[in-house]
C-alpha cells in the first residue's frame, strides 16, 4: 500500500503587521543622543573662541610691526628742512645750485647724509603768499624744521605792518602744531618808507619770536649789502660769491635746531 508523504515541517512565523511595528521608524530621541548633540555645539564654540582671540592677536601683532617699521623708516631717513623765502632763498639771478639753499643740502650730503632740504622759495613771495601755501608743504613733507625768510616783498609795497604780523603768526603756529621747529628770517623795509614804518617793521621778528618762543635772526643780507662785490646789478640781490656767506649766518642756529643730528 502507498501511503503519501509527510508534509514538510512548518515553522511558526510572526505576522509581517508585527514585525514592522517592532522596528522605529526614526532615531530615537531619547536622551541617550543629548551628549553627542552638546558635544558637537562644545567644540564649534572653542573652535570660534580660539580663531576670534588668534585673530586679535595677529592684528595687534600687525599693527606694532608696522609701527615698528615705520619708526626705522622715519630714523633711516633723518631729519628735513623746508625752507618758505623769497628771492634771497629762490637764487634770484643765479642758477639754482649757486643758491645758498642748495649749498646747504651740499654741506648737509658730508655732515648729514640724511637730511633732506626742500626749497619751496619763489622770487616775489610775500607773507600772504607763504601763509597761504604753508599749510599744504607742511602736509606733504612733514619737515623737522622750517626756515621762514618772507617779508621783503611786504616791505618793498608797504603792506600794513599788522597784515604781515598776523601772516608771520600764522606761519609759525602752523609749522608748530605739527611739532616742526622754525627758524625765522628777519627781512628790513626800506628807509624811505619812515623810521617809523622801518622800526615797527623790524620789530615784527624779535616780538614773534619771544611770544612763540622760536629762534630768529637779523637781516642775513645786512652786511653784504654792504659790498658792492657780493651784490647783483640791481643792488638789491646778493650775487653767487655772497651765498657761502649767507649759509654762514644761517648755519649756527640750524646746528642748534637740529641738535645731534648732525656732525659738526
Amino acid at each position: 500500500v502507498d501511503l503519501p508523504d509527510p508534509e514538510a515541517p512548518t515553522m511558526a512565523a510572526v505576522s509581517p503587521c508585527l514585525i514592522s511595528k517592532s522596528i522605529p521608524r526614526r532615531i530615537s530621541s531619547s536622551d541617550e543622543a543629548v551628549p553627542t548633540r552638546l558635544l558637537t555645539w562644545d567644540v564649534l564654540i572653542m573652535r570660534y573662541y580660539l580663531w576670534h582671540h588668534l585673530r586679535q592677536r595677529l592684528c595687534a601683532g600687525l599693527v606694532l610691526l608696522l609701527l615698528t617699521l615705520s619708526h626705522q623708516s622715519a630714523a633711516a631717513s633723518g631729519p628735513s628742512i623746508l625752507v618758505l623765502g623769497d628771492s634771497l632763498s629762490a637764487a634770484y639771478g643765479m642758477d639754482m645750485e649757486q643758491g645758498w639753499v642748495n649749498l646747504l643740502e651740499q654741506r648737509l650730503k658730508v655732515k648729514a647724509p640724511n637730511t633732506k632740504v626742500i626749497n619751496a622759495s619763489i622770487s616775489g613771495e610775500t607773507t600772504g603768499g607763504g601763509a597761504t601755501r604753508l599749510a599744504g608743504l607742511l602736509d606733504k613733507y612733514e619737515p623737522s624744521v622750517v626756515i621762514i625768510e618772507l617779508g621783503g616783498n611786504d616791505g618793498l609795497r608797504a603792506y600794513p605792518i599788522k597784515q604781515m604780523r598776523r601772516n608771520l603768526k600764522t606761519m609759525t603756529d602752523a609749522a608748530l602744531n605739527t611739532n616742526s621747529k622754525v627758524l625765522l628770517l628777519a627781512a628790513e623795509a626800506p628807509p624811505n618808507l619812515g623810521r617809523r614804518y622801518t622800526a615797527l617793521f623790524r620789530e615784527s621778528y624779535t616780538q614773534l619770536a619771544q611770544n612763540e618762543a622760536v629762534m630768529s635772526l637779523p637781516f642775513i643780507v645786512e652786511h653784504i649789502f654792504l659790498s658792492d662785490e657780493l651784490m647783483q646789478a640791481d643792488a638789491t640781490h646778493p650775487n653767487a660769491k655772497a651765498q657761502p656767506l649767507l649759509l654762514d649766518v644761517v648755519w649756527p642756529s640750524l646746528l642748534t635746531l637740529l641738535g645731534n643730528s648732525i656732525d659738526e
